[in-house]
């Protein structure tokens, strides 16, 4: 068995503040990363993801509705993102997340959460006509999908987005 690299205070601080991150989960994946700051990200971020797999199947009873409403009144959105405790929907980043996911459906006029949600004979690309399978408006480089699954390996909650809708003048 090999031993794991030293790993300063200093390193867990800059993952810690880069991810969100507990302290200990950071010092861990630091140490199995051979304290690669960009390797420890990545094992991060796929265990970010099998947990928010683990937490799929918990009920989300609790959460928040947000609105949206773009410059000039013209086009607006709601959603409702659910949530497993009031504790979690209280949080600065999940309403955060709610007020992105309402921004999102107003700037891209998604026609349902999910492909499982798509009416039948809808036509086009699942990755526009879907919300979480659409690039993420404020980085491209992910899908809302995966936006989701970071928050909920950050709160350590399952949170489902439950449904939306949006509203333009004169549609």
């Amino acid at each position: 068995m090999s031993e794991k690299a030293a790993v300063s205070a200093v390193q867990v601080k800059d993952l810690r503040e880069r991810t969100n991150a507990g302290v200990m989960e950071c010092k861990r994946a630091l140490e199995e990363a051979d304290g690669d700051v960009e390797r420890a990200m990545a094992l991060l971020q796929e265990r970010g993801l099998a947990l928010a797999e683990k937490r799929a199947h918990r009920e989300t009873s609790q959460g928040l509705i947000e609105c949206y409403i773009h410059a000039g009144g013209r086009i607006g959105a709601m959603v409702e993102v659910n949530c497993e405790t009031d504790f979690v929907a209280r949080i600065d980043e999940f309403k955060a997340l709610a007020h992105d996911l309402a921004m999102q459906v107003a700037a891209t006029n998604p026609l349902s959460v999910s492909e499982e949600d798509l009416p039948s004979g809808a036509e086009g690309d699942p990755a526009e006509l879907c919300l979480l399978r659409q690039p993420f408006i404020k980085d491209e480089s992910r899908t809302v999908d995966e936006v989701v699954k970071e928050v909920i390996a950050r709160t350590g909650e399952n949170i489902r987005v439950r449904r939306f809708a949006r509203f333009e003048l004169g549609h």
